[in-house]
């Protein structure tokens, strides 16, 4: 009998065990993203002297299928990694309406509000669109993301193993004080030789003019602050 007891008090005690560990708060999805990606981040920043929380910016180039994602060393932005984009939908060109498929091209910025850790796809970050100059150009559209599930329709879609690296990065650089990190998004990689191969394209006045803020950037690797005039993007030094 005092065996039998003895067993029943253990079976209860483990029953107890796992309804409280079931009560514990978990971690949301971004926590519990950070807390798998951080470990291995950190020493990747260090090897190249940087460091978890500094500044980031982002660019995207879509022919080439590729985000970038660059930190502050304290002078300039220096490219920490490049993640391949899992798919994005649409083709080489600026968004133009609402359901239109295609992913946004041009200059944004996200601050703290447009982070979704709970988004239905894993992770996410709203870019912003319509800016200023998409507005200027009455075009329409909303929710326009980077973020996992690899699947698109207007967004830039990554894995979620990508998404929870790219994410926790710019959360982390949120917390530690960056008030938003820029997004450039890029038809291709805007060098002289990849203007002359879409020359012919309808968009090549609009490229003409994201490859001034391409080129301020690949000159002084600092992004600029980027204003609209007259329908155009202007380009100055960022004074933050």
């Amino acid at each position: 009998m005092k065996a039998g007891r003895w067993i029943v008090g253990i079976i209860l005690m483990g029953a107890l065990a796992v309804l409280a560990w079931q009560r514990l708060p978990k971690p949301d999805r971004a926590t519990a993203a950070a807390q798998r990606v951080k470990p291995a981040l950190e020493k990747a920043l260090a090897a190249k002297g940087l460091r978890w929380g500094a500044p980031v910016f982002i660019r995207i180039f879509k022919e080439e299928k590729q985000l970038e994602l660059w930190v502050d060393n304290g002078k300039q932005f220096q490219l920490f990694k490049t993640w391949a984009i899992c798919k994005f939908s649409g083709e080489l060109g600026p968004k133009l309406k609402e359901g239109d498929g295609q992913a946004p091209e041009g200059f944004y910025f996200v601050p703290r509000t447009r982070m979704n850790p709970r988004s239905r796809f894993h992770l996410s970050f709203n870019l912003g669109y319509p800016n200023t100059y998409d507005r200027a150009r009455q075009r329409t559209g909303s929710a326009l993301m980077v973020h996992g599930n690899c699947v698109s329709i207007g967004c830039y879609a990554m894995t979620d193993a990508r998404i929870e690296e790219i994410y926790s990065l710019c959360d982390a650089a949120l917390k530690n004080g960056q008030r938003f990190f820029r997004v450039h998004s890029f038809p291709f990689r805007m060098t002289e030789a990849n203007m002359k191969r879409h020359g012919k394209s309808k968009w090549m006045s609009e490229w003409k003019n994201l490859k001034q803020g391409f080129d301020w950037f690949e000159k002084t690797k600092r992004p600029p602050d980027v204003t609209v005039s007259g329908k155009k993007y202007q380009f100055s030094a960022d004074a933050r």
